[in-house]
């Protein structure tokens, strides 16, 4: 990767010799590990046992999850927060576990779109939850420093199964105490 970086230094007309410039191609190198550091990691993993039997069957949420993530379109950040629900079906998850799901996924090249489905997927399918719902709402880089260059903009997506699909009550529940 660092040849590349370095080849990509030229061909945007800089010298990667120049004293500011000679240790970034390591540097961007071991960022965009981190930045996709998601590749690397499986959900068992990442839950690793953290699961629970529990009687409770009332809506669990976590809200204002951070998230950083790339676009797979422009190579740029878009980042925002997510809101997590679920109806447990005997089983919950460490809380901490669930803002971790959200990392293992956002630290890919991603849209939003797919990134809100894989989360919700993850949980539903680990919790076998009675209902999952995930929304985000991000503020992406490559709307606001290039093209259309809309720096108010934020898009939400969402993502229900189960209970939180075909029931309306549940949804409305869980849209209003995220908000």
């Amino acid at each position: 990767m660092e040849d590349l970086v370095r080849q990509f230094l030229l061909e945007i007309g800089e010298d990667p010799e120049r004293e500011g410039l000679k240790k970034t191609p390591g540097r961007v190198e071991r960022c965009w590990k981190f930045l996709t550091r998601g590749y690397t990691q499986d959900l068992d993993t990442v839950v690793n046992g953290a699961l629970f039997e529990a009687e409770s069957d009332d809506m669990v949420i976590v809200r204002d999850i951070e998230f950083f993530s790339m676009c797979e379109h422009h190579l740029l950040p878009f980042f925002g927060r997510c809101h997590v629900g679920y109806i447990p079906n005997g089983r919950i998850i460490g809380v901490s576990k669930v803002a971790r799901i959200v990392d293992m996924f956002a630290r890919r090249l991603q849209v939003q779109e797919r990134l809100t489905r894989e989360i919700s997927s993850a949980l539903s399918d680990i919790l076998d939850a009675r209902g999952v719902g995930v929304v985000m709402e991000a503020r992406h880089l490559c709307m606001q420093m290039r093209g259309v260059e809309k720096q108010n903009s934020v898009m939400t997506t969402s993502s229900m199964l189960g209970s939180f699909r075909r029931e309306l009550a549940t949804r409305n529940e869980f849209t209003r105490l995220i908000r």
